[in-house]
């Protein structure tokens, strides 16, 4: 098998291949040594490029599981956390940046022997290369870790971890649900500090195991348990510091599903700080501490007297300033309406001139109307019937009842009825003459 190419062989350029000279005929003179090329000149920028390309092709690299122990740790402003990884022959530089430490199981402490998981890449700037944490566990602990991590990722897949599936938590609750051992000194100090901090709020424990085989099943259970109480605020699930393996009901998948399904917001506090369990992910809101959980659910109560005055400043406040725009408003109206308003004197001096103008026309108008009234009222008795009646005409109507205007229209003997200007008179035709109308005349 030919042998592998050294790293110093791989960091050079290729050269480019010398066409073959031919051959000098022997002299007497020996002969010159071939010129050899001039080398190729690396900035330094350049040689850790290519450093840490090679390094990301490697596929070993880029997957590592190293064990070893955590030396000199550092947290600077930033989030990250820096440290050294060490045995007893090597060391090697390590970063844990601050999206990774926060998921971690646990905190790097100098002295500390961890497994973890990352990748080896070069970091140009400074010219070396590093172990880029992805997770950290202690030492001894590697299957379980293996499979925290298998299921973590399975479950941020699903969206269980999302931060759209986070929940704001109510401000001032009236009930709220506790999972928790109720022996244990958990439940004591979540009950001291709503005691101390928020005495308003009513407490439902739902009691379970929180570590142990039958812990996961009994988590679930106390969940539903509260689900089904109507009124709750939010839900604390609590338990005290342990061991990964004590934790490990936290990381049980159907309790990760159980908290991701809560109808309410749901607080999870388990274990210290550095105790990162995937319920924590599953939650609206990791606590670090139960306490800290408690503390997080509620108001404080001590500043209610702060918080209730300057909410009735505000309110005041606002209510003075909603006063003043409406008198601005109003003043300005009024402004409005002085400035557009008709003069009232003049138009009511208008109005009675208009009044009297229109009385007199009136007045006028009646009277010739009440002449014209009687000048026809005088006409028509002119020409009325009556008016010939009062000068001593009569009409005579025959036995039919018709107007007669021709004496031939009847008989000796026939009955007639003459009406005069008063009255009317019966009679009877004795004889008829056919003229004797110029005797009317005269």
């Amino acid at each position: 098998m030919a042998d592998q190419p050294s790293l110093w062989d791989q960091l050079q350029p290729e050269q480019p291949e010398q066409p073959e000279q031919p051959e000098q005929p022997q002299t007497g003179r020996p002969q010159e040594p071939p010129a050899r090329a001039a080398p190729r000149i690396l900035r330094v920028t350049d040689l850790n490029r290519r450093v840490r390309s090679l390094l990301d092709a490697d596929s070993v690299l880029g997957d590592v599981w190293v064990e070893g122990e955590v030396s000199q740790p550092s947290f600077p402003p930033s989030g990250h956390c820096f440290f050294t990884l060490k045995d007893a022959n090597s060391q090697l530089r390590a970063a844990l940046f601050r999206e990774e430490l926060g998921r971690a199981v646990v905190r790097p402490e100098h002295g500390m022997n961890v497994i973890i998981h990352g990748r080896v890449r070069a970091y140009e700037p400074q010219g070396v290369y590093q172990l880029y944490v992805e997770s950290i566990t202690p030492a001894g602990a590697g299957d379980l870790h293996a499979r925290y991590e298998a299921l973590r990722r399975e479950l941020a897949a699903a969206g269980l971890f999302d931060d759209a599936r986070k929940r704001p938590i109510p401000r001032w609750p009236r009930r709220i649900g506790v999972v928790t051992s109720p022996v244990g000194a958990v439940w004591r100090d979540i009950t001291n500090v709503l005691r101390r901090r928020y005495p308003l709020v009513e407490l439902v424990l739902s009691p379970s195991v929180v570590q142990g085989a039958t812990a996961a099943p009994a988590v679930v259970r106390a969940l539903q348990r509260l689900y089904a109480q109507e009124g709750l605020d939010t839900i604390i699930l609590a338990r005290g510091g342990g061991s990964l393996e004590d934790l490990w009901c936290f990381n049980d998948e159907r309790v990760v599903r159980a908290i991701a399904e809560a109808p309410v917001p749901v607080i999870v506090g388990v274990g210290h700080e550095s105790d990162v369990t995937l319920a924590d992910f599953a939650a609206d809101l990791r606590a670090p501490t139960p306490s800290a959980a408690a503390e997080l659910a509620t108001p404080d109560g001590t500043q209610l007297t702060t918080i209730l005055g300057r909410l009735r400043d505000r309110s005041t406040a606002a209510l003075l300033g909603r006063a003043a725009d409406q008198r601005r408003f109003v003043e300005a109206e009024e402004r409005a309406l002085v400035r557009l308003s008709p003069d009232i004197g003049a138009a009511r001096q208008r109005t009675a001139d208009l009044i009297d103008r229109g009385g007199r026309a009136l007045d006028d108008r009646l009277e010739r109307r009440r002449m014209l009234l009687a000048s026809s009222h005088d006409a028509l008795r002119t020409l009325s019937p009556t008016a010939t009646l009062e000068r001593g005409y009569a009409v005579a109507r025959g036995p039919d009842g018709r107007i007669l205007r021709d004496a031939t229209a009847v008989g000796a003997g026939d009955p007639l009825q003459v009406i005069l200007a008063r009255g009317t008179v019966d009679t009877r035709v004795e004889k008829t003459t056919g003229d004797g109308t110029e005797d009317l005349i005269t």
